[in-house]
């Protein structure tokens, strides 16, 4: 049913739930309007309350604080929406950034609409947009994906999915997986420009920007600190010959895999048979194996 929200208006019987962004790293970032809004509503949920209270302190906000993160988030929503529904007024926090994006603060969000209580969004800090626009790759279409999965399998079919994308991609990524995320992107997409931005608005705010292939480069011998935005060039649309939903290795035989990452990735051969064995789902020692037997087979013909 088509339900339409007046922002402002006062006859409102239902609490709002205002989705209040703060700084990704520098307080001045922090809006006025912001501020005064964290000072008037009648509680503040925050993913992580011992974060937020050095932000409040430092503005002198003085608001009941409620812990809201995906641990808690179904019990502490129920409350928050019974709140809501009695009339109080909610603001929602993340621990940096815009709430919603990449926290679980969309399903507050969606409680809150399913009972036709008002939600109003304030503009504000977000670092997917700030890497983009100093990126210097296309920003008239792009696509937010936010965290890759952790398990590398899973990473690699996430990224095998967006490789006809031509919008630029937008990632987050922790520090002790920037390494692997980085050498999986250029095993799938191949040479592309790549813009990183570390530490955003920070005293130690950095951006490497260049192709893909230096970037791999780069981790392995970087200081590698601080949160990560990756934003990566869109590719032309169309899929890459042997990549039509297998696997980008499968036409290869064991000894072209293996060569492969020696040739194209300059790793030792130790290495190569561990890359080579986790994409085929085979051990170690039996890649090996088959590796000298093809090679010495193939020597021998």
């Amino acid at each position: 049913m088509l339900w339409r929200q007046n922002s402002f208006a006062e006859s409102s019987k239902q609490g709002t739930l205002y989705v209040v962004p703060t700084p990704i790293g520098n307080l001045e970032d922090m809006t006025f309007r912001a501020v005064r809004t964290l000072r008037e509503v009648d509680v503040i949920a925050a993913e992580d309350t011992r974060q937020t209270k050095k932000l409040l302190a430092h503005f002198d906000i003085h608001t009941p604080l409620v812990s809201y993160h995906e641990h808690n988030k179904y019990a502490s929503g129920r409350q928050l929406v019974e709140w809501l529904k009695e009339g109080k007024t909610v603001a929602l926090v993340s621990d940096a950034g815009m709430p919603g994006i990449s926290d679980p603060g969309y399903e507050l969000i969606a409680a809150a609409l399913a009972e036709r209580c008002s939600v109003v969004p304030l503009p504000g800090p977000n670092a997917a947009l700030t890497a983009l626009v100093a990126s210097g790759l296309p920003t008239d279409r792009f696509l937010f994906v936010g965290f890759l999965g952790r398990a590398k399998k899973e990473k690699r079919e996430q990224l095998q999915s967006l490789q006809a994308a031509t919008e630029t991609l937008i990632f987050y990524e922790a520090p002790h997986r920037l390494k692997e995320t980085l050498a999986l992107m250029y095993e799938v997409f191949g040479e592309r420009r790549i813009a990183i931005g570390r530490e955003l608005t920070k005293r130690f705010e950095e951006f490497i920007r260049g192709d893909l292939s230096e970037a791999v480069a780069w981790v392995e011998t970087a200081d590698i600190r601080g949160e990560f935005c990756l934003i990566v060039e869109g590719g032309t649309g169309e899929k890459e010959e042997g990549q039509d939903g297998e696997a980008w290795w499968q036409p290869l035989s064991l000894v072209e895999h293996v060569d492969y990452y020696i040739r194209e990735h300059r790793l030792s051969l130790k290495e190569a048979v561990k890359q080579a064995a986790d994409d085929r789902n085979m051990s170690k020692r039996d890649v090996y194996q088959t590796y000298h037997q093809q090679r010495e087979k193939k020597e021998f013909l």
